[in-house]
């Protein structure tokens, strides 16, 4: 399967009052603004449910401009001090037009890749987590044994690269071994999504993650029973598109820029 058609989501529908939808802006600034201000924000998330390791991880999104240029992290510098200026602008080739301070070379390699080859992909998320790398140990995907890891059924790959990635195709390979699909396993690595926004990239990151970490733990305890196909893919329906992901941000970010205005 190379990816989900869009006719396959079921949009949510509440009981009384309306979903909240993504802000549409006006010009450029505003947007760039406004993802910068989100991708500083995921930075924070992650960094509270300690989803960060040393110097290694970063967030991109794509500038709503130059579509060849993405906003990405500084080098060394700590998920939770992460601000909107700090942040540095490369293009797809590693060269930076805004910002200053280094930036990690993985980054380049692996996010410039997947943004090139992936015009979909507004937004990518990698780190070292503890369930990840546990996982991403065993040559295997993620089983549908609940409705969290639905959202992941058919829609993740497994990848085999370089354990440091410095390879300047190391993303594109990444981008299209996963086609449609939204997140991978990187052997021996760990775990990479992707979004049409910041908010449902780092979204699916942590419940990738946290599928991660309950599959290890049913397996430790005996053998699993997943879902059938049919009921895999109808849970699906339900989960995977980029909005419910998006929704499922909202709240993380409604916390988090209430406890930090540092991030404007």
């Amino acid at each position: 399967m190379s990816g989900i058609s869009e006719a396959e989501f079921i949009i949510p529908t509440p009981i009384g009052g309306r979903l909240p939808t993504p802000e549409v802006f006006d010009n450029v600034g505003e947007e760039r603004r406004d993802r910068k201000r989100r991708l500083a924000a995921a930075f924070r998330i992650l960094a509270r449910f300690g989803l960060t390791e040393g110097i290694a991880g970063h967030i991109t999104v794509r500038d709503p401009e130059f579509p060849d240029r993405s906003w990405v992290n500084q080098y060394a510098q700590h998920f939770s001090t992460i601000c909107p200026d700090d942040l540095i602008c490369i293009d797809d080739t590693g060269v930076v037009h805004d910002g200053t301070g280094p930036v990690n070379a993985a980054a380049v390699a692996i996010h410039c890749g997947i943004h090139s080859a992936n015009p979909a992909a507004i937004a990518a998320v990698h780190t070292h987590t503890t369930w990840g790398r546990a996982f991403s140990a065993r040559s295997r995907l993620l089983a549908p044994i609940n409705q969290e890891a639905c959202l992941f059924y058919e829609n993740h790959v497994l990848f085999r690269g370089d354990i440091v990635v410095l390879a300047t195709d190391e993303g594109r390979r990444i981008a299209e071994t996963m086609g449609e699909k939204k997140a991978a396993i990187l052997l021996n690595h760990g775990l990479l999504t992707v979004g049409g926004s910041v908010d449902a990239a780092v979204y699916r990151f942590i419940a990738m993650e946290r599928c991660c970490q309950v599959q290890l733990l049913a397996e430790a305890a005996g053998a699993i029973e997943p879902l059938s196909e049919e009921e895999a893919l109808a849970t699906r329906a339900h989960l995977a598109s980029d909005y419910v992901a998006w929704l499922g941000f909202q709240g993380l970010y409604q916390q988090v820029i209430r406890e930090a205005p540092d991030l404007g």
